[in-house]
């Protein structure tokens, strides 16, 4: 019997690092284009649940293999107040 909690869907996304260009330099860019972003393997990155932040990690490169390590689970602002 399915309950309700088994079709919540969640976006799990990763900031893997920043970059800043002109607007013009973006609209000009097309597909296969390459980014430089601000960081490198080891460097902490955020993990986001649906564009919130819920925990840090780094980034582990083996071969041709990219995972990320979670490091740190975040608290939720407000989440210490919730008790029973």
């Amino acid at each position: 019997m399915a309950s309700g909690l088994d079709i919540v869907g969640v976006d799990i996304s990763i900031v893997l690092g920043r970059s800043r260009m002109p607007i013009h330099q973006l609209l000009r860019m097309g597909r296969g284009a390459v980014i430089a972003l601000d960081s490198a393997e080891g460097d902490e990155v955020e993990i986001l649940a649906n564009d919130m932040p819920i925990a840090k990690g780094t980034v582990v490169v083996s071969g041709t293999v990219i995972t990320v390590e979670v490091k740190e689970l975040l608290r939720r602002p407000g989440s210490e107040k919730l008790s029973a």
